[in-house]
């Protein structure tokens, strides 16, 4: 069970096994050089700095371990700074006011940056930062009113974080790295591809007979992609942000928008709303008539198809890094779309044509309706109309389940050709990511 999992975790995705080697590799480099006799004597036990540093802040992606080195290096700086400062002005005094100094400068200090992570922005971003600030800060206090040497202490503070730093950032970025960006550009593929299998087993499932989708639901909501698209905009974000630090890795060291990589996965977010509501018409009680569904599977099906057939042509593109003409990926399209509207115009003939005698029978009986004495100048003919025919109607669309019926289809199909029309904005945001990029 255990080796399984083992196993699974590694073969799911090679590069943590790799990621897991470096770390290892990493740690046994700074504690060999702690080891040192040489180096030991210099900096002392103080050196397990830098074990904490390698270990804090080399992650698994290179730019996330950019930015940690990053916070941690102006976390220590600051919090150096700050230390001098503070011990400038305690150095004036006697050594009772220096106690009493530090210990509020350091609750005051203490108290503000654990209130800073609190804030949303802080939190996201920085915590890490503070966090290192905060101990590095109280360390140096600490250890400088015993030593009375804070300079020194300050300083070799600088060289551990220096040399942890250089270690993770060689580690992360030239030695095998993992990049944000190309995760990120995963996540938008995987979005255009899960989005094209949800749509065509819409369809699919929608001919289907009633009692095979009622059967399917529980197993389609375990491997439906699509809340997973909903679900990914914060870590698209965070993507994105670390995106930001990493150098140009490409072969032909191209430019990585992660801008219009964030607007195209919020598009692909909105048509997957779409998707969404197309699926809970395979839910509503009230269903279409298989014979009824069958007239117009062609269209639907064709619709369907030729979303789908763009939808993975666009992941393929942003896979290979390759431009395609919109004119291409929508070559039959519009064809479709116009087939299926012509469909959607014809589906009130179709369920209502049934009930026409009854419906004109209703408005006879409606002109016919006098308003009575009390009533006759404050209300008018169509109000008059509409009192005696609402009630009607409402009478006529209980007992007649075949104008619910052509609701339901209704809605599918026009939500099947909103998808298609969506579709047109991710195609645009496309050209720009294309544009930009120099696919």
């Amino acid at each position: 069970m255990l080796c399984g999992t083992i196993w699974k975790v590694g073969g799911k995705d090679h590069r943590r096994v790799i990621h897991a080697i470096k770390v290892g590799l990493s740690l046994t480099l700074v504690t060999m050089l702690h080891m040192l006799e040489p180096f030991f004597e210099v900096f002392g036990p103080n050196a397990m700095w830098i074990v904490m540093t390698v270990v804090l802040e080399l992650q698994f992606t290179a730019g996330e371990t950019s930015f940690k080195c990053l916070n941690m290096g102006v976390g220590t700086v600051l919090a150096g700074s700050l230390a001098l400062f503070v011990d400038f002005i305690a150095t004036k005094s006697r050594k009772m006011f220096q106690a009493m100094f530090f210990g509020t400068t350091v609750f005051l200090i203490g108290a503000a940056a654990a209130y800073l992570r609190f804030f949303p922005c802080v939190k996201n971003n920085y915590d890490s930062g503070i966090v290192i600030f905060l101990s590095t800060f109280t360390l140096i206090i600490a250890s400088g009113y015993k030593e009375n040497n804070v300079i020194k202490i300050v300083r070799d503070q600088f060289y551990f974080i220096a040399i942890g730093c250089a270690t993770c950032l060689f580690m992360g970025i030239l030695v095998f790295p993992v990049w944000s960006g190309e995760f990120l550009q995963n996540s938008i593929i995987d979005k255009l591809e899960g989005l094209a299998k949800s749509i065509q087993a819409s369809v699919d499932e929608h001919f289907h007979d009633s009692s095979e989708i009622k059967e399917n639901q529980e197993k389609r909501s375990l491997e439906d992609p699509i809340m997973a698209i909903l679900d990914s905009k914060s870590n698209e974000g965070t993507l994105a942000f670390y995106a930001r630090l990493e150098p140009r890795h490409s072969r032909l060291c191209n430019r990585f928008s992660w801008r219009q990589h964030m607007k195209l996965g919020d598009v692909l977010r909105q048509l997957g709303y779409t998707v969404v509501a197309l699926r809970c018409c395979l839910q509503t009680e009230i269903q279409a008539p298989r014979s009824v569904r069958a007239l117009f599977k062609d269209p639907c099906i064709r619709l369907s198809g030729e979303v789908t057939k763009v939808l993975m042509e666009l992941a393929n593109n942003i896979r290979n890094r390759r431009y395609c003409s919109p004119r291409i990926l929508c070559d039959h399209l519009h064809e479709a779309v116009q087939d299926l509207d012509s469909v959607i115009k014809s589906l009130p003939r179709l369920f209502l044509d049934s009930n026409s005698n009854q419906a004109t029978n209703m408005l006879a009986a409606a002109r016919q309706t006098k308003p009575n004495a009390k009533h006759r100048r404050s209300r008018s003919a169509p109000e008059v109309i509409e009192s005696v025919l609402r009630p009607e109607l409402s009478e006529t669309t209980i007992t007649n389940p075949e104008f619910s019926e052509a609701l339901s289809f209704a809605s599918f199909a026009f939500l099947l050709v909103e998808i298609a029309g969506r579709l047109n904005n991710v195609i645009k945001e496309f050209e720009e990511l294309g544009r930009i990029v120099c696919y």
